[in-house]
């Protein structure tokens, strides 16, 4: 469970990054700006994007190892 856990921060991590750099440098990267219903709010989606990966990251922190 810790993995997915990890792997799940990752990719939050990874598209909110890339949503706060297509936003900033109009580089056309990320899956955050190709959702209809975030038009506009693009910014806010993507600073959420990153404060979940670091919450999954805090959560699995706190999982305990498997085995």
């Amino acid at each position: 469970m810790k993995q997915l856990l990890e792997f799940l921060g990752l990719i939050a991590l990874v598209q909110g990054g890339m949503g706060l750099v297509h936003e900033f440098t109009d580089w056309h990267i990320g899956l955050v700006q190709r959702v209809g219903f975030l038009d506009g709010h693009e910014i806010y989606a993507s600073v959420a994007l990153v404060v979940l990966a670091l919450a999954l990251f805090a959560a699995a922190e706190i999982r305990k190892p498997a085995g």
